[in-house]
């Protein structure tokens, strides 16, 4: 892997990692706005170490060995840039299988997005596919019978892998509506800055799943996921704390972070499917997409607010 390669991940894992984190920086302003000094500094220090090192280091490093046991901790972290053939013969086997969980969490995160959830209508079709909420758990259900068939006739553990993406999707999402709700009672404050801290952390854990997982999109080296995570979660903070009002104009980057989503779930089920997808691709279709609503968000102006 060259050095123009590896500036190039580090940059889109950084931006996929600040576009997907927007709505949690959102969240953490509006909580921190009712929590004593003392609190918010707690939490803007420590989480942020939390954030960083335990929960986008740990986590894909936990992946990666969980996924290929016989690497052992510190094979699991370097494996990437390990010559060692029986390293690259562990990764080769168990990369269609994390890949293929990975892309069936995004695809069906975008989806779950696209169909339920609140939004600004960005692009043509959005607002017509809304009023078809419906038909959410019939497209992902169909989806996930597609995959799983021709899953098992390449090999029975991706078709497993692809059963554990939608379970951890599910379960994922269950935790984030706790979390919504859990968000509505600290803003109201009734509950204590402890608590509301611990809310956080944990509503910054369930959010950095959609990133971490993302993050195999463009690489399967830990160390890399681990820095552009990192600057990226530092970036969020900084929003949290200074620029949450002027990210609020952008209308349209929560459509460019799904997009964004969908289009790296599907580079991840391709290639654990044996289509080869180069590393730059990611990282330009995430420059591209967030760019294109970007420009549209700037066009289009700040959302009117309902007087």
């Amino acid at each position: 892997m060259d050095i123009i390669s590896i500036i190039l991940i580090i940059a889109g894992l950084c931006l996929f990692e600040t576009i997907t984190s927007i709505d949690n920086a959102i969240i953490n302003a509006e909580v921190l706005s009712t929590m004593s000094g003392r609190a918010r500094r707690w939490f803007l220090v420590w989480g942020l170490l939390l954030a960083v090192f335990v929960i986008r280091g740990a986590l894909p490093w936990l992946i990666v060995w969980m996924s290929s046991p016989a690497l052992g901790p510190v094979g699991a972290f370097t494996a990437t840039f390990s010559s060692d053939p029986l390293v690259i013969a562990a990764i080769e086997q168990s990369a269609p299988i994390l890949l293929i969980g990975g892309g069936i969490f995004l695809v069906f995160l975008f989806f779950h997005w696209l169909f339920l959830e609140e939004k600004h209508f960005g692009l043509r079709g959005e607002r017509y596919i809304a009023s078809k909420s419906v038909w959410f758990f019939a497209v992902v259900s169909v989806l996930l019978a597609v995959i799983v068939w021709f899953a098992l006739g390449r090999n029975p553990m991706m078709a497993f892998g692809a059963v554990v993406g939608s379970t951890a999707f599910f379960v994922v999402h269950g935790f984030r509506q706790n979390a919504e709700e859990a968000e509505r009672r600290m803003i109201s404050g009734d509950m204590s800055d402890v608590s509301k801290i611990f809310y956080l952390e944990v509503i910054d854990a369930t959010f950095s799943i959609d990133g971490v997982l993302g993050a195999f999109a463009f690489t399967m080296a830990v160390p890399l996921i681990l820095i552009g995570s990192g600057v990226g979660a530092i970036v969020v903070r900084e929003l949290t704390v200074r620029n949450i009002e002027t990210i609020k104009k952008y209308r349209f980057l929560k459509n460019g972070a799904m997009y964004s989503i969908f289009c790296l779930g599907c580079i991840m089920v391709l290639d654990s499917f044996g289509f080869h997808i180069p590393n730059w691709v990611s990282p330009v279709i995430t420059f591209g997409v967030v760019g294109f609503f970007l420009v549209k968000s700037i066009r289009a102006g700040p959302p009117v607010t309902p007087a």
